[in-house]
């Protein structure tokens, strides 16, 4: 079994990313599964990607950094004796420190599993923004990797391609740059694909990750690695789940999504003016499932309808993570913002609060792994 970690920072393209993997190594003739970690108690990226058919184990107790030594082993000797895939994708919360994964894999010593080199995606449209905003965490996540994947360079200006890339490799002189668009089917992906999988030899020869002490900027002092990484990340998180009582039609759920969305983005800009993060929200209809993506303050709101099946309950999912802003102000927020869009076209809900994140390293939960056949 393959075991490819791909970490990035949050909106990178971390989940389309897994997906593309896991649906071209399936149609390939290999079996697939895939490990997501999000922040908090509600999963949503698991759902998604059990909705594309591939077998999914959802880390939903916290930061992957806190539960990986009490559930990873155990998660991936699970999916190893009941599946035995032939590939497992990980995709950690975006705000987690990847080479931990890694490193803490290689250690488990499982037979018959090889630790794939380390990816980290960065969203180049947003790289400046990143740099300003997280620059430290980002910077951890950059110099730790192997492979380094310059994503969505579909949105970047053709004139800062080179820049970027330039830019990434400075950072991290030992890892292998890939300018690539989950979105696309070119050589780059193709070169991606193969390198990530082991399938060809890097240009640097064996891929490693650089060990450079991080320094803060203000400060001018190392950073200790050992913090925890949403402590470290700057980032306030918040993950919530409405269960409503009541089917919805496609288009009621597209105009309620943009409403909620909409209004999340104008009142996270008056408190971070320039915040950089990830809201995701999900939303059932009758018959499939409306996702939205916000990425930053000067992002467009992005959707996607996945067609699909609903269970009896239809739900609303919501992920926030954003810089720069309160945990409970943006808590406040979440929570108030969709009570009212969602009265605000009459559809009745019941809201599923999540309990507190712990830290606690000693007291992961158990671990369900999710059949898709």
């Amino acid at each position: 079994m393959k075991a490819l970690v791909v970490g990035g920072f949050l909106g990178s393209g971390k989940t389309s990313t897994i997906l593309r993997l896991g649906r071209e190594f399936s149609k390939a003739g290999k079996t697939v599964a895939i490990i997501v970690n999000e922040i908090g108690e509600i999963g949503l990226d698991g759902d998604v990607i059990s909705k594309y058919g591939l077998d999914t184990t959802e880390l939903t107790n916290g930061c992957i950094c806190c539960t990986l030594k009490v559930s990873m082993k155990t998660t991936i000797s699970l999916l190893y004796k009941n599946y035995n895939p032939d590939i497992l994708l990980i995709e950690p919360t975006g705000i987690a420190f990847p080479h931990v994964i890694k490193e803490d894999i290689k250690l488990m010593n499982l037979d018959g599993v090889t630790v794939q080199p380390l990816v980290t995606l960065i969203d180049g449209s947003r790289f400046k923004q990143l740099m300003k905003e997280v620059k430290n965490f980002a910077m951890r996540q950059i110099i730790d990797a192997e492979i380094l994947g310059i994503n969505k360079i579909d949105l970047v200006d053709e004139i800062r391609i080179p820049i970027l890339e330039a830019s990434a490799q400075q950072l991290n002189p030992n890892a292998k740059v890939i300018m690539l668009s989950t979105s696309k089917e070119d050589e780059h992906w193709d070169e991606f694909v193969k390198l990530a999988m082991g399938d060809t030899p890097s240009k640097h020869g064996e891929v490693t990750s650089s060990q450079t002490p991080l320094i803060d900027d203000e400060t001018g002092q190392p950073i200790d690695q050992s913090t925890d990484s949403i402590e470290a990340s700057g980032i306030s998180s918040y993950a919530t789940e409405f269960l409503l009582e009541g089917r919805i039609s496609t288009g009621v759920a597209q105009t309620t999504a943009k409403d909620i969305m909409n209004s999340l983005k104008s009142k996270v800009i008056e408190l971070s003016p320039e915040f950089v993060g990830h809201i995701k929200l999900f939303i059932e209809s009758d018959s499939n499932t409306v996702k939205t993506n916000l990425t930053g303050y000067d992002q467009e709101i992005t959707e996607e309808v996945i067609d699909t099946t609903t269970g009896d309950v239809p739900r609303l999912k919501v992920l926030s993570a954003v810089s720069s802003i309160d945990k409970d102000k943006l808590e406040s927020i979440v929570n108030d913002t969709i009570s009212d869009k969602l009265g605000n076209q009459g559809i009745s809900f019941t809201h599923s609060k999540p309990h507190d994140h712990n830290h606690d390293h000693g007291h992961a939960k158990p671990i369900d792994l999710v059949n898709n056949n």
